[in-house]
């Protein structure tokens, strides 16, 4: 349990700080800011909703570090390329056919869908790195 609560909780943390800042930089992006201002296809932060928007990291951070505490055995290198196999996996996995399906079904610009992609990648490759180091 401890190999998985403690390193699913750093990640937790670095994954919010993570996409603070990401967030914090593509707002500055015109379409992106538009996107996220338009209640027709984006949930008003005023909706009690979406405070549950914000369990996503730590969501996340436990899921993947259950995942990498059964599948580190398939990653085989150095630590830094245990880590990127195992966060570039995840990316390709989980993000790459979501976002495919979000851009090309729902109004959402592309550089929303970019945005989105990049926060998956850092938080994949975060992730990556904090189990390794962690939990070899």
């Amino acid at each position: 349990m401890k190999r998985v609560l403690l390193p699913g909780v750093v990640i937790c943390v670095l994954v919010l700080v993570a996409g603070m800042f990401l967030n914090y930089v593509f707002m500055f992006v015109p379409d992106v800011a538009s996107d996220y201002s338009n209640t027709d296809i984006m949930r008003s932060w005023a909706d009690p909703l979406m405070m549950l928007f914000l369990l996503y990291p730590f969501i996340l951070g436990m899921i993947l570090s259950w995942t990498w505490d059964r599948s580190k055995i398939l990653f085989h290198g150095s630590r830094n390329e245990k880590a990127m196999n195992f966060g570039l996996a995840l990316f390709l996995i989980a993000t790459v056919p979501g976002m495919f399906i979000t851009y090309t079904s729902l109004p959402y610009s592309f550089m929303t869908v970019f945005s989105w992609t990049v926060g998956g990648l850092v938080n994949a490759l975060i992730a990556g790195f904090v189990l390794v180091k962690m939990n070899e």
